[in-house]
């Protein structure tokens, strides 16, 4: 690996209730769930030992609330970055998929087509939205070569992510998880990112330790 390559774990918020309801959240500005809070914690556990120098977050709650347990456990401050925002999907937000159907068919079949140039009512088109958040992404990896940094944003970016580092077209159907407060790595050269890791989730299926439980203490009281 070349020394100036910068490390980047990227990370999606974690759960919601809009996400467990399968609601299109976008902007909306929702608040991390019970579930989500500990998701949190034990990404905080998961990811101490990183050595993670820098971390950015978009600056919608549910992504700030997962990075600062983070920043707590790291000993890093954490900035905000309103680039690493989930898509403006307009309309859409606050919908189920089964009532973008019912109620606007002709953009729900356009939606589900992966159109570039198509934005719900108010919303952000799929390409404007891939050339936001990868050119953010590349604008705070390029601030840090050879060290690691962490971001923690939404689905959306990291899908974009994802096809950036894997030269996966937009349009091609999505085959990859995406998974709440999952770990997924990527390197930087300096000019474009590839592919190291992906979604891993298994620091999720473990119990809260004594360090976790004094950084939940730690965000309590601040």
């Amino acid at each position: 690996m070349p020394d100036h390559a910068t490390r980047v774990i990227a990370i999606r918020h974690g759960e919601t209730a809009w996400n467990a309801d399968k609601r299109l959240q976008g902007q909306t500005d929702i608040e991390l769930n019970d579930t989500g809070q500990r998701q949190a914690l034990r990404l905080a556990g998961a990811l101490a030992d990183a050595g993670i120098t820098s971390l950015y977050a978009s600056d919608l709650r549910r992504a700030m609330q997962t990075a600062q347990p983070i920043a707590a456990r790291c000993g890093v401050a954490l900035g905000t970055d309103a680039g690493l925002r989930e898509r403006n999907f307009g309309i859409f937000e606050g919908q189920r998929w089964v009532d973008l159907e019912r109620r606007w068919p002709e953009q729900a079949r356009r939606w589900r087509e992966r159109n570039g140039d198509f934005a719900p009512d108010g919303g952000e088109t799929l390409a404007g939205f891939y050339a936001r958040c990868v050119d953010s992404a590349t604008r705070l990896a390029v601030r840090h070569p050879g060290e690691t940094i962490a971001f923690v944003a939404h689905g959306g970016v990291l899908d974009c992510l994802y096809r950036a580092a894997a030269r996966i077209p937009l349009e091609a159907p999505r085959t990859w998880q995406l998974g709440n407060a999952s770990i997924n790595r990527l390197l930087f050269n300096g000019e474009s990112f590839t592919l190291v890791g992906w979604n891993d989730s298994r620091h999720l299926d473990a119990g809260l330790d004594d360090n976790d439980e004094a950084t939940a203490a730690a965000e309590r009281a601040t």
